[in-house]
């Protein structure tokens, strides 16, 4: 009988788990919670902040919801405090060696909360309503934009050209809607345009292999142009060519009155119930289908995917495709919803606050869509502040949106990973 030995180099091999501590998220809210004691203490506002829940069309009134500034300011402002210490001990202690995403939210929503408070003291009252619904109108354009970005960047492809798609897409709209005095034409030609730039896109970043950022940024800048070339030399000399019909508000019997939900989500175009399928219907295809697989696959392995048969840059450029269809869809939301016509730079850079929710929901698409609502949100509050005669200085409210998506991305977003071989031409061996 033979007994077998352990030699020492036979000796089994233990990995020790390596646990990254990471303070950023913790020194953010950190700054965030200082900010709320100098909103209760260094520059308290006294009165009474009012909350208007209701419409004239709901089933039944909610009455507006009054507050003492002074002692809710402080209460949250203590409350915030204590969630940034939690976040520092969940990353000194936990074994995930992070805060979970969720208290960042909480931590989130209570500032806002804070913020809401101080700012709108003995003013006429906060219509909450209002401020959703402008919200989730402004963030429209950047949920297609996100999702967009979402499906090219999952292939392997950077897709900096969300902004020319739905600039491009804003502009046919509004062409053909007026030609044709046809919002659902309008739309197609929306789709159309977002394709035709999602294909020189593709076409230089798989046939070529040029950089897709760079590529990306050329072609905003050439849709831009192009824009405002036509601008210029066709609808300011044919103006009816540049008056949209716009799509009608759908209200869904019975839930668009039901209090703050009904307006919210239920007294809408068909494109933003559009909004609502397509976050759903690229998230299932993605994560749920053989199809997604295949995607998923080409962005994080392209040589074994290659491996078992599939045809890497086509999956790829058919992605992209679909991309750019449903970044058109959300430049169409500008002249066929938003407003009636066309303007220079109408979309304002919204391509890129789209790809910033990309990052910041971590290449997922329902994370994305709620990025792109929180910067929607942003942008309006500082218009509804203004409106009810906030003491915030307008500067100040002018550049919140941007705030809030560089703080977002550089410090909420968190430990995140782009697709390995996203941005990385497939040259088959």
């Amino acid at each position: 009988m033979t007994t077998a030995t352990l030699t020492p180099s036979a000796a089994p091999i233990v990995h020790e788990k390596v646990i990254v501590r990471s303070l950023k998220v913790p020194i953010i809210l950190d700054v965030f919670a200082i900010a709320a004691l100098v909103f209760a203490f260094g520059i308290p506002r006294r009165g009474q902040s009012s909350f208007r829940l209701s419409t004239s069309t709901d089933f039944f009134q909610i009455p507006t919801v009054v507050l003492p500034t002074v002692a809710t300011v402080v209460t949250v402002a203590i409350l915030l405090v204590v969630v940034a210490i939690l976040t520092h001990l969940l990353v000194a202690f936990s074994s995930r060696g992070r805060s979970p995403l969720w208290l960042s939210a909480v931590f989130t929503v209570l500032f806002l909360f804070l913020f809401l408070t101080w700012a709108g003291a003995d003013l006429r009252g906060i219509p909450i309503p209002g401020l959703l619904v402008g919200g989730l109108a402004l963030a429209t354009p950047l949920v297609f934009g996100s999702l967009g970005g979402v499906l090219g960047e999952r292939a392997g492809v950077v897709n900096v050209a969300i902004d020319g798609q739905l600039l491009f897409g804003a502009f046919s709209a509004a062409l053909v809607g007026s030609a044709t005095h046809s919002p659902w034409a309008g739309l197609v030609a929306a789709i159309v345009a977002g394709v035709l730039v999602s294909w020189v896109l593709a076409v230089f970043a798989l046939r070529y292999w040029v950089d897709q950022v760079i590529v990306g940024v050329v072609l905003n800048v050439l849709v831009g142009g192009l824009t405002n070339f036509f601008y210029t030399k066709v609808f300011a000399q044919v103006p009816s060519l540049n008056h949209t019909t716009k799509f009608d508000t759908i209200d869904i019997p019975g839930l668009s009155q039901i209090p703050i939900i009904g307006p919210v989500f239920f007294q809408h175009t068909i494109i933003i119930y559009i909004m609502y399928i397509a976050v759903f219907v690229v998230w299932y295809a993605l994560f749920k289908t053989r199809w997604g697989l295949r995607v998923r696959s080409v962005g994080e392995h392209p040589q074994a995917a290659d491996t078992v048969g599939i045809n890497v840059n086509r999956t790829r450029f058919w992605t992209v495709t679909v991309a750019g269809a449903v970044a058109g869809i959300g430049g169409a939301f500008y002249t066929l919803d938003s407003v009636s016509k066309f303007d220079k730079d109408i979309t304002q850079g919204a391509g890129f606050i789209a790809l910033a929710a990309v990052i910041f929901g971590q290449w997922h698409p329902i994370k994305a869509a709620l990025a792109g609502l929180l910067f929607g949100f942003a942008e309006n509050l500082q218009s509804t502040l203004g409106i009810i005669g906030s003491p915030v200085p307008s500067e100040f409210l002018l550049m919140l949106p941007y705030v809030v998506t560089i703080v977002a991305v550089a410090g909420l977003v968190g430990q995140s990973r782009a697709p390995a071989a996203d941005g990385t031409p497939y040259i088959k061996s």
